[in-house]
C-alpha cells in the first residue's frame, strides 16, 4: 500500500494471527473440547468429531509434538484408555486463534454493518 507522501506499511490483517496447527478444524475441535474439561477421553473425541481412530490420532501427533497438548494412557477397569489434556501452551494458542477470529470478523462485519455476525 503506498500514499502520494511515499510506501506506508499495512496493518496486520487478522488472518495473520491464525496458526496453522491450532486453524485445522478438526484439531481446532479437539482443543476446544479440551478446553472445556479437565481431560477428555480419545473415544469421546473420536464420536464428537467424526474421525475414524487413525485421523485422530494422526491430528493428537500434531498438537502434541506441538505442546498443545498431553496424552495419558491409563486403565479405566482392566480396559485400556486413553485422554487428552490441554496443556498452559494450547490454552493460548487457542486463545490467540479464537481473538484472530473475533478480529477477522470484526473487521468483516464493519465492511459490511447490515451483516449479522452469527
Amino acid at each position: 500500500m503506498s500514499t502520494e507522501d511515499g510506501p506506508r506499511s499495512a496493518p496486520a490483517y487478522p488472518t495473520n494471527g491464525l496458526d496453522d496447527t491450532v486453524h485445522q478444524r478438526h484439531r481446532l475441535g479437539i482443543l476446544t473440547i479440551a478446553a472445556e474439561s479437565e481431560r477428555v477421553e480419545v473415544v469421546y473425541l473420536r464420536e464428537a468429531l467424526e474421525l475414524t481412530a487413525g485421523n485422530l490420532s494422526r491430528h493428537l501427533t500434531v498438537l502434541e509434538d506441538a505442546g498443545l497438548i498431553q496424552v495419558e494412557k491409563g486403565y479405566h477397569g482392566r480396559r485400556p484408555r486413553t485422554w487428552i489434556r490441554i496443556t498452559r501452551e494450547g490454552r493460548r494458542a487457542l486463545l490467540a486463534e479464537i481473538n484472530a477470529l473475533r478480529a477477522l470478523l470484526t473487521r468483516h462485519t464493519a465492511l459490511d454493518p447490515g451483516a449479522d455476525p452469527a
